[in-house]
């Protein structure tokens, strides 16, 4: 297994690295990391990526147990024939419970591109890029080389509104890369399935901390931001090094 850093934003005040825990299968986990610089935004993600993994359990090895040959049993006698009772109505069975849904993200997109593909163009030439140099800041932003192969409209808009930030001359193998808006979703999904929470609890917490109703109504930053919220909660649950689980707290409550 492999970590991989990327940076996912940067401005004048802060920068923002997500690391990834690649394996055989494709990426395993992911944490994202805050700092002043690349560097302390890389070390703090992998510092969080490194407490989630501490806090995941390890799957039990199996003990092999040493066979042992069958007592054997003498044959039952045989038991009076009774007359048959009536069948009872099977109970129904109980409905499971609904898995917990994340805040509604509903697809908004356009059916026209053409004046964002125009506007793309604009920003290119200001840049003083060629289409080489587009397709290899797509290669690294997005993971091929057209602009075509975009099927999101949130990602075009994405690739749109970084170009818009960048000063010309700036070299396509260095620039900043767009926030991946389909990336963060997925990311908030997972962890909110991982805080085991439920649609209105997850609503809840969006509501009082960005004051929004879905993460359709958030910026890219802002929904960077509401991740990196739910990363903290998922740290506050992981208990410290020698420390009881919350579990086992309330298991030692009980019994006293």
């Amino acid at each position: 297994m492999r970590t991989q850093a990327r940076l996912c934003h940067i401005d004048e005040r802060r920068c923002v690295v997500e690391v990834m825990l690649i394996g055989a299968e494709g990426v395993i986990a992911s944490a994202l990391g805050q700092g002043a610089d690349a560097e302390s935004a890389e070390d703090r993600a992998l510092s969080r990526l490194q407490q989630r993994l501490a806090a995941t359990p390890a799957p039990p090895a199996a003990t092999p147990s040493a066979a042992t040959p069958p007592a054997a049993v003498p044959p039952p006698a045989p038991a009076p024939i009774a007359a048959p009772a009536p069948a009872a109505s099977p109970a129904p069975a109980p409905a499971p419970a609904p898995d917990p849904e994340p805040p509604s993200e509903a697809p908004t997109d356009p059916e026209d591109w053409s004046d964002e593909l125009a506007a793309i163009d604009l920003e290119l030439q200001r840049l003083g890029w060629d289409r080489q140099q587009e397709r290899l800041y797509l290669e690294r932003a997005f993971g091929h080389g057209s602009r075509h192969r975009l099927t999101r409209y949130n990602d075009l808009v994405a690739f749109l509104k970084r170009l818009r930030s960048l000063e010309p001359g700036i070299s396509a193998e260095s620039a900043p890369v767009p926030l991946r808006r389909s990336d963060l979703i997925s990311q908030g999904d997972q962890m909110l399935q991982t805080l085991r929470w439920s649609s209105a609890q997850a609503r809840e917490f969006l509501q009082q901390h960005l004051q929004a109703s879905s993460r359709q109504q958030l910026s890219d930053e802002q929904l960077l931001q509401f991740n990196m919220l739910l990363e903290e909660q998922l740290l506050a649950l992981t208990p410290s090094p020698g420390s009881p689980s919350p579990q086992a707290e309330a298991d030692r409550a009980a019994a006293g």
